[in-house]
């Protein structure tokens, strides 16, 4: 099976370069990287040896950078996407393979995040890397796959058959927010969609490139109820989504970490909020935040 890693970069040049040079130790190295930026000057510099790369550019926006490199990626079986700052283990694209190879009613794969640094005040290279060999000298994970609802999308493989006319909704600009849930979601009308515990890596969650705390605590209330309106988000799920992260916000507003616009984010909160009270639901509104 051939397999091309997707990667959007914004603003993180050094960031992507470091992961492009992390790929050439895949086992199995990827037939093709695609790094999708606004331009030049976000995609770094880096040539690999054991791979082909591939840049593309365009208008910025995770789904808008997404679909950007899907419409360029043609004939490949597996579409891989990673975040800039995730980290696979060394045999993460040869397990996809397998996975793949082995169970054809796979559509979708995602791995076991060892550390996600989105949760905290995220990880340095060198501390991704030395969990990665910490987990290579321990015991392989041997568990079955376990269904879910949609793939987390810091690191998500597709098989490119299924895909046909879906597309990452633009409607979710600049960070998309749950965009990995409302594309890969559908795709479980057409095959499963597992985790792997084979399947290993790390979310360094670096924290430089995000959007703002309003725009961001905006998303965290309106673009679940998007896609539940869209129906791709279950209510229940978007409802405790909505409650955890604003019961989080208020609380952690008193004293927020340095890492986090807490306070930023609760004015997102209530903002969306008031919109969503006047039936005016539009994940689009952060452009004008």
């Amino acid at each position: 099976m051939k397999l091309v890693v997707i990667i959007p970069t914004l603003g993180r040049r050094d960031v992507a370069d470091r992961l492009l040079a992390h790929l050439e130790n895949q086992h199995r190295p990827p037939d093709e990287v695609i790094v999708s930026a606004p331009d030049e000057s976000h995609a770094g510099s880096y040539v690999p040896s054991r791979y082909r790369r591939r840049d593309v550019f365009g208008a910025n926006g995770l789904c808008a950078q997404r679909n950007r490199a899907m419409a360029a990626a043609g004939g490949f079986d597996i579409l891989t996407f990673f975040d800039d700052d995730f980290l696979p283990a060394d045999d993460y694209l040869a397990s996809v393979v397998e996975a793949f190879e082995q169970n054809p009613g796979f559509a979708v794969l995602m791995g076991d995040v060892l550390r996600d640094g989105a949760h905290d005040a995220g990880l340095s290279f060198e501390e991704g890397c030395a969990i990665l060999a910490a987990a290579a000298s321990s015991p392989p994970r041997r568990h079955p796959p376990v269904d879910e609802p949609g793939a987390y999308g810091c690191n998500m493989s597709i098989r490119a058959a299924l895909i046909g006319d879906l597309r990452f909704d633009e409607r979710l600009p600049l960070y998309g927010w749950q965009e990995d849930i409302d594309f890969t979601s559908q795709l479980r009308r057409r095959g499963r969609v597992v985790r792997i515990a084979t399947l290993i890596g790390v979310h360094l969650g670096l924290k430089g490139g995000r959007v703002s705390g309003v725009r961001f605590g905006y998303s965290q209330i309106i673009n679940p109820i998007y896609l539940v309106r869209k129906g791709t988000m279950p209510a229940l799920f978007a409802a405790d989504l909505i409650c955890r992260n604003v019961v989080s916000n208020v609380v952690r507003s008193i004293r927020p970490e340095p890492y986090v616009d807490r306070r930023g984010r609760l004015k997102g909160n209530l903002l969306g909020a008031r919109h969503l009270m006047g039936g005016r639901i539009e994940p689009e509104y952060i452009l004008q935040l």
